[in-house]
């Protein structure tokens, strides 16, 4: 496939400070990457370097065969970039910022106009359209500054946390413009909403203290939980010991964790050992002991656990999660 963004060695210091220690990337044609990774891990310094907006201490940044910094013109024009805060000009109403950056966008007469309409219809900015931006909530600014990236239909997009202040509805609308967007463009988002990793992104990169920890599908960095494979059953409290005792004793489980539960049940996690497939041995645990319980499921992998352990575990817990 086509890389649209390819990142070098990529560093940036601030005096004594390293905010990004040496970052090598690559962003394909069809792909969203969801940027993780907790504040001040350096995901928005990247992002600023990617886009231009900052420049490199060392490294090297390149959008559609353009180098960043020899060709900025041609490499910004193909980039629509949402910063964070998604700053505007406050007194403009949406549809004058919007009328602004197609200008400045170079965009004119009907291909201008076919633009702004596509890019509010999208959004969803018909109703705020002739309100001053500084009198909107903070969902609908944040839904200007997406509008405005998206305005020329750049064939990279750069998001740093795209739905951050929306309501659920205006979360789904916009995951669901990413995903159609996809298949055309290389799309990069930073977002701490871990779910959005699952909804929307292809593969994931979690930084941390500047540097790439981890990189891989979500369905692959859903696998390094201890709780991959894990089954989850309901279970009446009453019989929480003696079906605790029992699930611990079927093959391949290693533990068994209790969780709360509602209505006098309680819900147990068999832990696998080595992410082993479990719930057919389980499932037949039940069976053969006759338990009513009010349901059995297979955990998928939690993915603030693997979060968590690799962020907070350093570069030797990415390394086993790499391994």
């Amino acid at each position: 496939m086509e890389n649209l963004i390819t990142v070098k060695d990529l560093h940036k210091h601030f005096g004594a400070l390293v905010a990004v220690d040496g970052i090598d990337l690559e962003v394909q044609r069809g792909e969203v990457l969801g940027f993780l990774g907790p504040n001040g891990a350096g995901k928005s310094t990247s992002m600023k370097m990617i886009t231009g907006f900052l420049a490199p201490t060392a490294g090297s940044v390149s959008v559609c065969g353009h180098d960043v910094l020899a060709e900025p013109i041609a490499a910004k024009s193909r980039i629509g970039y949402l910063p964070e805060g998604a700053p505007a000009y406050g007194e403009m109403t949406a549809a004058t910022f919007l009328n602004f950056i197609a200008d400045i966008r170079g965009l004119a007469g009907a291909e201008k106009n076919r633009a702004i309409d596509r890019a509010v219809a999208e959004i969803n900015l018909q109703g705020v359209l002739h309100q001053p931006i500084d009198t909107l909530s903070k969902g609908f600014k944040r839904r200007v500054g997406l509008a405005q990236a998206i305005l020329h239909d750049p064939e990279v997009l750069i998001l740093d946390e795209p739905t951050d202040g929306l309501d659920p509805n205006q979360k789904h609308e916009v995951r669901s413009l990413i995903k159609d967007m996809a298949e055309q463009k290389a799309i990069v988002i930073s977002t701490h909403i871990l779910e959005e990793v699952n909804a929307v992104c292809s593969r994931a990169v979690i930084i941390a203290k500047g540097r790439i920890l981890f990189s891989g599908t979500p369905a692959e960095l859903a696998a390094h939980s201890r709780y991959y494979n894990a089954v989850t059953v309901t279970v009446p409290a009453a019989l929480e010991t003696d079906i605790s005792a029992a699930l611990g004793a079927v093959p391949g489980v290693a533990s068994v964790e209790s969780g709360t539960g509602v209505d006098g049940h309680v819900r147990l996690t068999a832990i696998p050992a080595d992410n082993a497939a479990i719930v057919g041995a389980v499932h037949q645990c039940v069976r053969d002991k006759n338990w009513e319980i009010d349901e059995l499921f297979v955990e998928p992998g939690r993915l603030d656990e693997v979060f968590r352990t690799i962020t907070l575990g350093g570069a030797e817990a990415a390394e086993e999660v790499r391994t």
